[in-house]
């Protein structure tokens, strides 16, 4: 049996909130953004309390500019000058001691150190090592310090292949050497086996019960093993890569010395063409440009260490760009994350990734025949219902407005209950919710207590709670006529006027379901539309002011619905500057043509004689569009709205309210209406 380490985050958190996020696509999806695209976006900011993708891959680039300015490559070369200065002064010093020594052989031995190491400096290390490989050394200490030379070597170019062996292999002994030169030449055969195609499983099984203690990461198969090392020799040839010719040649030769013999460095070269040859996939070529001489030395495998985090960086960086085809936040490895940066950046990119998971999951998002994610119904009913919560909070702060909420009195009672929700005030059904409540807390319990005293009673909550259902007196029949010109889009209207059209969609869908709503979008033409391609509709760049075109699919609706209350809602930023003929095509002219304005009017009064009652929304401070929206209004005896862009939702909301009421008091009559203080009606 085998056990890892568990990487479910905490068991003991909540659930990821898909509210905000849901709130913030929308929000993009409104603004032009693809659903796609918009989750990215989120995921990529993050939340209020939550890092995001961008803030992750800033600290994944701080970190590797940190391990670049901190190191430099010459630890290797460093330990090995200190070692031979030692060597050399030991061996001075036992010269300087040995007064039986001739002074014809001392003066030899002190040139000889003296042209292999100068005082002076200057001298190659390795130039230096083979100078002194045959020297007869007088001092046992300075020939412990040359033969760690010899040691520091081997060790630190096995550490470069096999993380760990330069601690391992300290003060190894020859049969340690033996063993880790017969590991190398059966590891050569396996991997030259593979490439052949004749390795099977049980040689792989057969390896690692002869050498499996020299791999502590312990792998299952050969190809982990393969990628666990030519990840390794990658990194240490991008560390070769890094140095400067001088270093590279003086490693080089020092290899030479490395145990003491060549066999290890043919048997290196050799693993490192059999892995290259199996893994060509690895980034064997890159270099990377380390701080100055001022910074922490690392040894060749210390090195190969940071190149190795460097590429995992590197990795990180890409995989948390997203920026690529097919790009999940499952692709982001946790483990990685939390060895750079730690296990606080872990938990964020888990909770981005549940996050993104539970908006795919949870019926948020669904792709489309065509392919493409989109919001689904029940996403858009939770947006909708964010935005007519804003909407009533802007609404009950209006002055000498009637309250939006409805009456429980304004119709019969349907005989069906339903579950409360925040803003409703019909009556309670008292028998059903108490009963809710007696099923949620169970039988009680008999309690003995003096009498008069407290009893366990019941404790209503608020899903406990539901509200008799009533029917409305009238039922309407609603036309919102939002502009979709050029100017919208410029003004930066658009997505308000997606969000007011979203708001009004939901209060009707959810509170006044027998009322009957259609969306109908003019621009250079006009056409009916879904609330879920409204929402999704790219700002359109097409000029052209079409209100003659919605005017007639509006009265087409009301025509459809003769026993309702005709409610026309207009929201605009300029005069009509195209019309429809009658064969179907278009006429665009600017400024507009008096054939526009007079089949524009004809339609609006079509829509009086059908007994509509109209109210225009003016975004804009347009002197020519308020003169004509201010006479159209007055000719049907509408009423118009000038509201700021913040407030255009709550306006529009408030209409509806109040002209299916009947008791708007908003017609165009000359007074004025207070509107919070932040808009105001036209009068």
């Amino acid at each position: 049996m085998r056990y890892q380490k568990y990487d479910g985050g905490d068991p003991l958190a909540p659930p990821v909130d898909l509210a905000e996020a849901l709130e913030a696509i929308g929000e993009d999806v409104m603004a032009g953004y693809s659903p796609e695209r918009a989750m990215r976006e989120f995921l990529r900011r993050g939340g209020r309390d939550q890092a995001g993708l961008d803030d992750l891959a800033r600290r994944v680039a701080e970190r590797r500019r940190e391990l670049l300015d901190r190191h430099h490559l010459d630890g290797t070369l460093r330990e090995v000058r200190e070692l031979l200065d030692r060597a050399v002064l030991e061996e001075r010093k036992q010269l300087a001691r040995d007064a039986m020594m001739d002074d014809a052989d001392r003066a030899f031995r002190e040139m000889q150190l003296t042209n292999a190491w100068p005082e002076s400096g200057g001298q190659s290390p390795a130039a230096a090592v083979t100078e002194l490989a045959s020297y007869d050394w007088q001092s046992r200490e300075a020939r412990e310090a040359y033969e760690q030379i010899k040691d520091l070597l081997g060790r630190e170019i096995l550490d470069q292949r096999f993380a760990g062996m330069k601690r391992a292999l300290e003060g190894a002994t020859d049969e340690d050497r033996a063993a880790i030169n017969e590991m190398l030449s059966d590891l050569n055969e396996l991997l030259e086996k593979r490439a052949r195609g004749e390795d099977t499983d049980e040689d792989f099984a057969e390896f690692m019960a002869k050498h499996g203690s020299q791999f502590p990461e312990d792998p299952q198969t050969l190809d982990e093993l393969l990628d666990s090392l030519a990840a390794r020799a990658a990194a240490a040839q991008r560390m070769l890569n890094s140095m400067t010719a001088e270093q590279r040649a003086e490693l080089m030769e020092l290899s030479a010395a490395a145990f003491g013999s060549p066999a290890l460095m043919d048997q290196l070269a050799r693993l490192d063409g059999n892995l290259q040859s199996l893994r060509p996939g690895e980034d064997w070529y890159g270099s990377e440009q380390f701080g100055g001489s001022g910074g922490e030395g690392l040894g060749l495998g210390d090195g190969t260490g940071v190149l190795q985090d460097l590429g995992e960086l590197d990795r990180l960086a890409e995989q948390l760009s997203q920026s690529y085809g097919g790009a999940r936040m499952d692709d982001i490895d946790l483990d990685a994350l939390a060895r750079q940066l730690g296990e606080s950046a872990a938990v964020d990119a888990r909770t981005l990734r549940d996050l993104e998971r539970a908006l795919r999951e949870s019926g948020q998002l669904e792709r489309g025949s065509d392919g493409d994610l989109r919001l689904t119904p029940k996403a858009m009913r939770q947006l909708g219902k964010a935005l007519l919560k804003d909407v009533a909070q802007k609404l009950t702060g209006r002055q000498g407005s009637r309250d939006t909420r409805r009456a429980g009195a304004t119709g019969d009672l349907t005989g069906s209950t339903r579950a409360w929700e925040f803003g409703d005030t019909e009556p309670w059904d008292l028998p059903r919710t108490l009963l809710n409540a007696t099923r949620r807390m169970g039988p009680p319990s008999p309690r003995v207590g003096p009498p008069g005293g407290s009893s366990g009673g019941l404790r209503l909550q608020l899903e406990d709670i539901e509200v008799q259902e009533t029917e409305d007196r009238t039922q309407a029949a609603v036309a919102l006529l939002v502009d979709t010109s050029f100017s919208m889009a410029m003004d930066g209207r658009w997505v308000p006027m997606k969000r007011t059209a979203l708001a009004l969609h939901t209060l009707i869908r959810s509170r006044f379901r027998g009322d009957d709503l259609q969306l109908i979008a003019f621009g250079r033409a006009a056409r009916v539309m879904e609330i879920e391609e409204l929402t999704a509709l790219d700002a359109r760049w097409d000029k052209g002011t079409n209100l003659h075109h919605g005017l007639l699919l509006a009265n087409r609706h009301f025509r459809k619905h003769p026993n309702a209350q005709p409610v026309l809602l207009i929201v605009t930023d300029g005069e009509p500057t195209s019309h429809l003929e009658a064969d179907g095509e278009v006429s665009f002219a600017y400024p507009p043509q008096q054939r526009t304005i007079a089949l524009t009017v004809r339609e609006l009064d079509n829509a009086r004689r059908i007994g509509a009652q109209a109210t225009f929304f003016r975004l804009g401070e347009d002197p020519g569009l308020a003169r004509f929206v201010e006479q159209m209004a007055r000719r049907v005896d509408g009423s118009v709205v000038a509201p700021e862009l913040d407030d255009l939702g709550a306006a529009v909301v408030g209409s509806y309210l109040g002209r299916r009421s009947g008791s708007s008091g908003t017609s165009y009559d000359g007074g004025g209406l207070g509107w919070g203080g932040r808009g105001w009606w036209a009068g």
